[in-house]
């Protein structure tokens, strides 16, 4: 066998072994999990009243469960009613449905006629009071707000099922990265 190969042959399991090394040393040193939370085990979420001037029946509802959902299932913490490490509550502070554009896409009517069709903009609000019992100092007050266009042609039933729940997932989103990715 050439000396250059065996060289080879040798210096491969080395390196898999050095680099298997390193790997658990950069695993203990940081968590790959991305949760800033070391010492909360509990949280309290309680639900969000929807306050906003045009009220969605369903909404306060849906928005709780979600987000309860989404802290219980995505992190270890466990649900409590009683001294939680962590305290999320809020309200729903705006809920709109306002015209934005007229697209440039056309129909024709029966007799002839063209129509342009318009967009709507769906805007929800949300404000939340997070206390932190561990960590004082990352509790915070924020209001956080999102939006999704859309067809004028949708039904309000149709907004509220679709278009209420890919808004307030972004929401949830941004909330839940802020207080458990602390980004």
């Amino acid at each position: 066998m050439n000396s250059k190969i065996k060289n080879n042959v040798i210096k491969q399991p080395k390196l898999i072994w050095l680099l298997l090394i390193c790997l658990s040393f950069l695993n203990s040193c940081y968590s790959f999990t991305g949760s800033s939370l070391k010492d909360e085990k509990t949280v309290q979420i309680n639900e969000f009243p929807n306050n906003a001037a045009l009220v969605n029946p369903t909404l306060s509802q849906q928005f709780s469960t979600d987000i309860q959902n989404r802290f219980l299932q995505r992190t270890t913490l466990k649900g409590t009613k009683e001294n939680p490490d962590m305290l999320i509550e809020g309200e729903i502070s705006d809920y709109s449905i306002t015209p934005t554009t007229i697209s440039s896409t056309t129909q024709t009517t029966s007799s002839g006629g063209t129509i342009q069709e318009s967009q709507n903009k769906l805007t929800i609000t949300v404000k939340v009071h997070y206390e932190n019992k561990k960590n004082p100092d990352l509790s915070f007050d924020r209001t956080y707000s999102d939006e999704a266009v859309f067809n004028s042609n949708l039904s309000q039933s149709e907004i509220e099922t679709s278009q209420a729940k890919l808004v307030s997932e972004r929401i949830i989103n941004k909330i839940f990265n802020d207080i458990v990715a602390n980004w």
